[in-house]
């Protein structure tokens, strides 16, 4: 998925294999585009599996003056605080199962698309994963 506010910057989705690099979109928010081609989002459906070329770095506490980096080089996309309209939703969840938002990474660390989530078998996991509208 794109988070909320990249919503106006062209878009397509994640395939395997995808090499993908942490991007400012000058948004208010960093996602995902390919190193080719910083100005499409790439957007990630959750539960997608991502290998990071390097330890992964995030900015403490969302603040961008102090940064650390962490000892893991996987993660998965997830998506939280879905029912929260203006808020960052979309996040990496660590081997650990530390949850970071994708916006506290760092730019420009480079990671691959290993595997997207299975496709959904019922309305409860699209639901779940994101691929259609909840009613109500």
């Amino acid at each position: 998925m794109c988070d909320y506010s990249i919503t106006n910057v062209k878009s397509r989705p994640a395939t395997v294999g995808d090499k993908l690099r942490t991007t400012n979109f000058g948004t208010g928010t960093r996602g995902f585009a390919a190193p080719e081609d910083a100005t499409t989002a790439v957007c990630v459906l959750p539960g997608t599996e991502l290998a990071f070329a390097s330890p992964i770095s995030v900015f403490l506490n969302g603040y961008y003056i102090e940064a650390k980096q962490l000892e893991h080089k996987t993660a998965i996309f997830r998506q939280i605080n879905r029912e929260q309209a203006h808020m960052h939703h979309d996040a990496v969840e660590f081997p650990d199962g530390q949850l970071v938002l994708l916006t506290h990474l760092m730019d420009g660390q480079d990671a691959t698309v290993l595997q997207l989530p299975a496709t959904p078998k019922t309305e409860v996991e699209a639901r779940e994963q994101g691929r259609v509208a909840s009613a109500g």
